[in-house]
């Protein structure tokens, strides 16, 4: 709920803002306000939060919350709640956010959020807002997020999960390069686009309607059908081997197969031939036509026409260049000149802040007075001007709204010519064809149409020879087992009498003598046995169709209900859009509202606080005056010995005489300055000359390695 000091500074700035007549009550009509924005904002919040606690208390969450529970989270718990359901939409973030800092934390949702492709509402500032929201764990804020992501969660694990292969590393140019970098870097872009197409593909077998049991069905009786036909083959391969030049024969088959193959390749030329002259025809064709329609529109081109085309360019362009463009320049070196005083200002301290907003609450409490010094005046002529001023002002703001569109328009023309001429080049170097247009394009779609409606009918056609040759062909396969049973049975009766392989041999002398006969024979039963099955299945066939006659005409008039439904629902969703649009505009300008009162209360509090600490620290230095004036002023000399008072004049005194030691300390050594000096230099000269013996000895002892030794009154010296 928002608080009493807040109800009343917004009620005072509608009632600054808000024009009011004789016949209006400013209190009513802003507390009207009030209510019906609060009933909005109320109704809006409760059903947002229905909807994240039903989906919370569902499958995989399971939460138990109700609206009251979940409304008493607190900020780490709802932050948690957040966090739970990201990880669910990717399992990188199952974090615990106690062991966790706020800033990483923060980092970690925003990237994903980012990647999810959430957009907060509002601008900049709200996107600073936002970040510092879902730091402290804000209610407005992340409500939102989780009625988002709880709305599509199967989609945005899809996209988290595509996010992990396909957000492309930026790596930067210098790097490229080197050959190694730039090798792997093609390596990673072509796996991703493979991984792509994968992709693309496995989506679509999953939308197929295919099943791994079908295909595991189709597998087992492709196996079965293959084994078949290995017996057959092995069967077939023991017959031929009894033939003579069996192997001259084979020859002659592969040859034979192989002319039809050639046969059937020169087949499929000819026909590509013959496309390819068709599409050769029908460009000429278009050709044609484009010159017929320039020559066409050449003529029918008036110079009336061509004039109000050009007036209404040059019009919109004067209209550009005379009126939007120089404003435009104004606002810039507005904001230029602006951005270069504060940039050459020095930098503002907490005082100069101070001091600038209590210079900003005093002119708008100057505007505020003024505004209502013009509202109790109430002069109908200045009523009227701010009408036509409005006016005015909403005609001109209409006027660059629709030269802007217009502009916007034309770019957008632009690149869709550019981009129409581009794919147009493309076709030209793929197909060698040119795109249609027009009625080209519509006598095209009527061809295709027909063409498809030709395909369909043959296609039934064969679709219908092919059931009915599987049937043949399952009969026959049936024959042939119960052939193979009789024949079984024959050996085992011959084998029981003791003739074992008198039919065969028999079978052979028949075949020897009389084979065309028992042929003929054979396949005229077969092709009576053939027909009357054909027949037989054709009535069926016919059956079905009267039976499936009627459940078409039904399910061509539930196909129109269907399109006349998908209309009204299409119409539906329009006048939701529209209308939800409308909600959604009136609810961000009542948020911005709310905001900028949220931020007046922010300012009014931090303002109370700095002068409650500046109270304190007065408070403070008070008291420190007061415990001082008592001690300096009490008769116990202890007590006077702690006053600060007499602790710095101690100090004082022992600094003066220390100075004054240090003054006669500095006087001595200025007058033994000199005398020391030069007693320093004479011994320098002394220590040179000693140096200067030393060395002279040192050459005069290299010079003469053998000195006289002379003994004076028993003692040795040696003379140099």
């Amino acid at each position: 709920m928002i608080r009493t000091s807040e109800l009343e500074r917004t009620s005072w700035s509608c009632c600054i803002f808000t024009p009011t007549g004789a016949d209006h009550n400013p209190s009513e009509v802003i507390h009207k306000q009030f209510v019906n924005w609060y009933n909005f904002k109320d109704l809006i919040m409760s059903d947002q939060i229905k909807f994240i606690v039903e989906k919370l208390n569902k499958e995989p969450f399971k939460k138990n919350y109700n609206l009251i529970t979940f409304d008493s989270l607190e900020p780490m718990q709802l932050l948690q709640v957040l966090n739970d359901v990201l990880a669910e939409i990717d399992p990188k973030q199952v974090v615990d956010i106690r062991e966790e800092m706020p800033d990483q934390t923060a980092k970690r949702m925003l990237s994903l959020l980012g990647i999810l492709k959430y957009k907060p509402p509002g601008n900049a500032t709200d996107m600073s807002t936002f970040r510092q929201g879902l730091v402290i764990g804000s209610k407005p804020v992340i409500h939102p997020v989780l009625h988002w992501l709880l709305q599509r969660t199967n989609e945005l694990k899809k996209r988290a999960y595509l996010a992990r292969f396909l957000i492309k590393l930026e790596v930067p140019a210098e790097f490229l390069q080197d050959e190694t970098v730039a090798d792997t870097n093609k390596q990673y872009e072509e796996l991703m686009e493979g991984f792509k197409t994968l992709h693309k593909e496995c989506e679509q077998l999953k939308t197929s309607g295919f099943s791994t049991a079908e295909i595991r069905r189709d597998i087992s009786a492709m196996e079965e059908e293959k084994d078949q036909l290995i017996k057959r083959v092995e069967r077939l391969k023991k017959r031929v081997e009894t033939v003579q030049n069996h192997q001259r024969m084979l020859k002659i088959a592969r040859q034979l197969r192989v002319e039809k193959e050639r046969e059937e390749f020169l087949a499929q030329q000819k026909q590509e031939q013959k496309n390819q002259l068709f599409h050769a025809v029908q460009r000429l064709q278009r050709v044609q036509n484009q010159l017929k329609s320039m020559r066409h529109a050449a003529a029918d081109a008036k110079p009336e026409s061509l004039m109000k085309r050009l007036e209404e360019e040059i019009k919109f362009n004067s209209y550009m260049v005379s009126e939007k463009f120089p404003k435009e320049l104004d606002n810039k070196k507005k904001e230029m000149h602006f951005l270069q005083k504060v940039v050459s200002e020095p930098a503002m301290g907490h005082s100069d802040l101070l001091e600038l907003e209590a210079k900003i609450n005093e002119v708008n409490t100057q505007i505020n007075q003024l505004i209502e010094k013009k509202m109790m005046r109430n002069e109908p002529i200045e009523g009227k001007l701010s009408l036509y001023r409005q006016q005015a002002s909403i005609i001109s703001r209409k006027k660059e709204a629709k030269a802007e569109e217009l502009q916007e328009a034309k770019e957008k023309l632009s690149n869709l010519e550019r981009e129409v001429s581009m794919k147009a080049t493309q076709t030209r170097e793929f197909d060698g064809t040119e795109v249609l247009k027009g009625d080209e394009f519509k006598r095209y779609v009527s061809k295709l149409r027909s063409k498809s409606t030709v395909f369909k009918k043959k296609h039934q056609i064969i679709a219908e020879f092919k059931a009915e040759f599987g049937l043949l062909q399952r009969t026959e396969e049936l024959l042939k087992q119960r052939h193979e049973n009789i024949q079984h049975q024959l050996q085992t009766v011959e084998d029981k009498k003791g003739i074992s392989g008198y039919s065969y041999t028999q079978e052979e002398l028949e075949r020897v003598s009389a084979l065309k006969s028992e042929v003929d024979e054979v396949k005229g039963r077969t092709l009576d046995g053939m027909s009357e099955m054909v027949k037989k299945l054709n009535s069926l066939v016919a059956e079905k169709k009267s039976a499936l006659a009627p459940i078409i005409k039904e399910l061509r008039q539930l196909r129109q209900k269907c399109q006349e439904l998908t209309q009204e629902c299409e119409e539906k969703k329009t006048q939701y859009d529209s209308c939800a649009a409308g909600l959604e505009s009136n609810r961000s300008k009542l948020e911005q509202e709310v905001r900028g009162l949220r931020e007046e209360c922010l300012q009014e509090e931090s303002r109370y606080h700095y002068t409650n600490c500046m109270i304190k620290n007065l408070e403070v230095q008070l008291r420190r005056a007061t415990d001082e004036m008592k001690a300096y002023v009490s008769s116990d000399q202890q007590e006077k010995r702690k006053a600060i008072r007499e602790q710095y004049t101690k100090n004082i005194a022992e600094q003066e005489n220390l100075g004054k030691k240090l003054r006669e300390k500095q006087k001595t050594v200025r007058e033994s300055h000199g005398p020391n000096m030069k007693q320093a230099k004479m011994w320098r000269d002394f220590e040179q000359l000693m140096e200067c013996k030393k060395q002279c000895f040192l050459k005069q002892q290299s010079q003469t390695s053998i000195g006289q030794v002379i003994q004076e009154g028993g003692e040795d010296r040696l003379i140099l």
